[in-house]
């Protein structure tokens, strides 16, 4: 301790002398000596003395940031420090935290609120250098991509963006452009693992992706449309796989978003999955009943997430085809109307398990469905006619496929 305090004493010493002798200083050489006083006192190296310094940005432009907010002053600092070093490219940099879980907690608000920083994370490993009972760390995120590949993705980013914006009614309704972006990443990706299906890159350069990519491409665009939209990640019932989807907002309300899951049905199978009036959306994962979606999917519970609750913006509901009793003669009407208006699907959903446990029963068990086939056939002069069904149980939905 003797030999600290001397030392201490020593540069308090020199220092006081060339403060009380500027004239045979030059400004930027005391400058210098300061700087190199104050690391010697706090034991820090001068990068970090100026984060701490440097003002926290609240803003993004562009970004909704959600999660940003839900951090702690000293997360939020650090989540700036994170974001402007990935965005650099910067092989390692200064946190000014040490904390594991309050780092992983601000890199994960990261990543959540910036879909577009798409060379980060995707399957690479990041390292944190600690130093003993210092509250800082040394920074290493693994990153993907050559320079000339984050060209080609950012381009096809723009293009993407493009075609969705060209798709969109000049009087489109939010909900519309939500809509559109739904089918468009669905239409325009497959669903498979491979190196790329991690992140946005994987929708718009490759066009395959896993649920990540979905859920951080749908954000890309709705926040390029200025509608709020929330990547969520969680758990999955029944699985130990994870899944993301996402959360929008629309009016005042919050919606579910998944596109995912949101593809091709699996019981359309065989020569008629050929036809091209068959090329089906699965539309029960935009926007759907929260209660039955909150069945199958859980949030993780280590950043909040807005709680979803309304059901007016549902597709059935949108469209009088969700029944909250089952009537045969309503449903077989229900299916004249559609089939009527050229629709070669026709689906429909029941609000609660008894009315569509009665309609299963009827229609799929006991065979009326064959009722709807000879009005299909009649209508189009056809003497047969193959048709599938299918099932959403978690929904209590019925899809026929004509």
């Amino acid at each position: 301790m003797k030999k600290i305090f001397f030392s201490q004493i020593a540069v308090a010493l020199i220092l006081a002398i060339f403060i009380y002798s500027p004239c045979n200083v030059h400004a930027g050489a005391l400058k210098a000596i300061c700087s190199a006083a104050e690391s010697f006192f706090c034991d820090e190296p001068s990068e970090v003395q100026k984060l701490r310094q440097m003002e926290i940005v609240k803003t993004d432009e562009g970004h909704q940031e959600y999660y940003f907010k839900q951090l702690t002053e000293e997360e939020q600092r650090v989540y700036r420090e994170i974001l402007n070093g990935i965005r650099n490219r910067e092989e390692q940099f200064y946190l000014t935290l040490a904390a594991d879980d309050s780092i992983d907690r601000t890199y994960h608000a990261v990543l959540k609120d910036h879909p577009e920083i798409f060379w980060v994370h995707n399957r690479e490993k990041i390292y944190k250098t600690t130093y003993s009972d210092k509250n800082y760390c040394m920074f290493t995120p693994g990153y993907t991509y050559t320079e000339n590949e984050m060209k080609e993705i950012r381009t096809a980013m723009e293009k993407s963006f493009q075609e969705v914006n060209s798709l969109i009614p000049e009087e489109a309704s939010d909900y519309e452009k939500v809509r559109i972006v739904y089918a468009y990443v669905i239409d325009h990706t497959q669903y498979q693992t491979g190196e790329d299906d991690q992140s946005i890159a994987g929708v718009f350069w490759k066009k395959s992706a896993v649920c990540a990519g979905y859920a951080g491409a749908v954000q890309y665009l709705l926040e390029k449309l200025d509608i709020p939209c929330i990547y969520v990640d969680g758990s999955t019932k029944g699985s130990t796989e994870g899944h993301a989807w996402d959360i929008v907002k629309i009016g005042e309300s919050y919606y579910y978003v998944d596109a995912t899951n949101g593809d091709q049905p699996d019981f359309l199978n065989g020569e008629a999955a050929q036809l091209k009036e068959h090329k089906t959306i699965i539309y029960d994962y935009l926007c759907p009943f929260p209660e039955e979606y909150e069945k199958t999917y859980t949030p993780s519970d280590e950043l909040e997430v807005p709680k979803c609750t309304a059901k007016d913006l549902n597709f059935y509901v949108l469209n009088q085809g969700c029944f909250e009793e089952y009537d045969w003669q309503t449903i077989y009407d229900y299916c004249k109307m559609r089939l009527d208006n050229g629709a070669a699907v026709v689906r429909f959903k029941f609000s609660n398990q008894e009315a569509f446990d009665a309609a299963r029963k009827d229609w799929l068990d006991d065979g009326e469905v064959q009722n709807v086939a000879q009005y299909y056939m009649k209508l189009n002069g056809y003497s047969q006619v193959e048709y599938h069904y299918g099932l959403l149980d978690n929904f209590y939905t019925i899809y026929f496929i004509f």
